[in-house]
Order: structure tokens, then sequence, then C-alpha cells
């Protein structure tokens, strides 16, 4: 009777450890593949500055509390298309709402849009950074998908944008190559991956025969900015021409300090003091955590000086 006691008792240890383990192995695989909506808020408010294209602000520049990510932000009138940014908030009817989390991945790495969607089969704007944004990684995707998945919904219908050219996409080539997230240990290399989907190079690197030099002049400014091609910041903005952010110490930041970069990436002040302008999006980047912060400028002081 000992005996058989001792074995119920031993049958019955080993039943909880298995069914605890399984329990821990659930939530352990549970939290690999849920996704990190604190991480996907954290790249969308800061680093992918997303709201400073499709956030509405008032006459000041300032976004508009309560219409975050409703469209509207931006208004482009450019040879290739004019359009206001879009509703990218969960309302069905004038967002996307009804659109999988397929879909809008496929929308922000690749540039389709779903078939249910409007104008389908169209790609998206050039100025939606399709061929940065491509460099995501798997999780920080998700991430993105799920934070924009939880926002408040906001009915704002904006207007289909009008096609004037085929849209074409230059090719980046540190998002052509890819980041895993192994590189993240290496300040520069988690450096790069942030200059890359924060799309920096897009408006610091000139024009070339129709297309952006990112071989020969990464970095080295010149592009302009001004109405009527961009609208919807602050009534008084005239325009901004982006500067040179290589290492030259003269024609780019090779001499400034860290702080000095840092300053003007969340501030939005030259080393000098100046007040610098749109379409940068400093009010975003002021949430950037000090590693990340720390990893961009150790990227920049890699890129050769150009002048």
């Amino acid at each position: 009777m000992v005996m058989m006691r001792f074995r119920v008792f031993r049958l019955a240890a080993i039943t909880f450890a298995a069914m605890t383990a399984t329990a821990q192995s659930s939530r352990s695989n549970s939290a690999e593949t849920t996704p990190d909506i604190a991480r996907g808020r954290y790249l969308v408010t800061t680093i992918l500055a997303c709201g400073n294209c499709h956030t509405p602000k008032d006459a000041a520049g300032n976004p508009i509390p309560g219409k975050e990510l409703a469209g509207g932000g931006l208004t482009f009138n450019t040879p290739q298309f004019a359009g206001t940014a879009s509703n990218i908030t969960p309302d069905c009817a004038t967002g996307i709402g009804d659109w999988s989390a397929d879909d809008i991945k496929k929308a922000i790495t690749q540039g389709i849009r779903p078939d249910h969607a409007r104008l389908p089969g169209t790609p998206l704007a050039g100025v939606m950074w399709v061929n940065f944004y491509k460099a995501m990684t798997p999780s920080d995707l998700d991430a993105v998908v799920a934070y924009l998945r939880s926002i408040p919904p906001v009915e704002n219908d904006i207007q289909a944008p009008v096609y004037k050219t085929a849209v074409v996409r230059d090719t980046y080539p540190d998002a052509e190559a890819g980041f895993s997230e192994r590189d993240f240990a290496d300040p520069v290399r988690r450096g790069a991956y942030l200059v890359t989907i924060g799309h920096c190079m897009e408006c610091h690197t000139p024009m070339a025969k129709g297309a952006a030099d990112y071989r020969k002049a990464l970095g080295k400014g010149g592009r302009k900015f001004a109405p009527p091609m961009v609208t919807g910041y602050a009534r008084d903005w005239q325009g901004t021409v982006a500067r040179n952010i290589t290492a030259h110490p003269v024609a780019g930041i090779g001499s400034w300090a860290d702080a000095d970069i840092k300053r003007a990436i969340t501030k939005g002040h030259s080393r000098n003091g100046r007040r610098l302008g749109p379409p940068m999006g400093y009010a975003w980047y002021a949430g950037l955590s000090g590693e990340d912060l720390d990893a961009i400028v150790a990227w920049l002081r890699t890129l050769p000086p150009k002048q």
C-alpha cells in the first residue's frame, strides 16, 4: 500500500512538472510571437516619424491632438504626382481598418495596395519611402503593424492622389543589403539601420541624372524642399535646403561635437544656434533613446567627407 501511494504521488509530481513546463513553454512561445506594441509605438513616433506626414497640423505646424496619423498632414505637388498623406488609422471607412496585417506590411515594404483598397494595383507614391522601409527587421515590422492597429480610429476621408508618371524608387544600398538583429550590438551598424529606416539620406543626398546619388554623394546635401512642392507645415515656412551631413570639417559636420549633432537632430538647432526648419521631424526625433542617438552619431561619423 505504501509503495502504491508513492507511485501515485510520483506520477502526480511528474504530471504537474510536465504541465508546468508546457505552460512556461507556451508563455515563452507567446512572448516570442506576439508583436511588441511598445516597440512599434517607439519606432512610429520617433525614427520613422510617420506623423510628420500623416498627422494633420495646425497653422503653427504643430500636430493636432486627437488626430494622430489621420491623414492630411502634408500635401505634395511634384512632377510625379499630387496628393495628400493618407489616413493610416484603423478606421474602416477612411483609413486602413479593413487591411490585414499582411496588407499593411506589403504597403510599408513593397508599396503595394491591397486589392480591396482604392486605386488597386497602383503603387504607393514615391514619397512613401518603401525603398528604405524594406530594411525593417521582421520583428520591427510586426511591431509597427501591431501599433498601427492599436491606435484609435479617426474618420478622415483624404482625396485620392493623382499620378502623373510611373512610380520610380531609387534603390538604397544598405536597405538592399538588409540588417539582422545581431547588427544592433554594433553601434555603427545600429546607427546605419536607424538612419536607413528613418530615410534620412532621401533628403540629404543630391540628385544626379534624375536619381539620388547614394554611391558617390551620400549625405552631401543640397536638395531643396519648399512650397508648393510640399505644403502643410507652418504657414510662414518658406522652404529648406538639406545640409551636408558628411564628415567634411567645413562643408559638413565633421567639426561638430556629438552634442551639437544630437541637438540638431532632436531640437532643430544648428551648432551656431540657428533654428532649422522642416521637413526634418525634430519633434519626433526628440523621443529617440540615448543609445539610438549615440548610434546615429557613430554612423554619421563614418560618412566620407564631401564638399
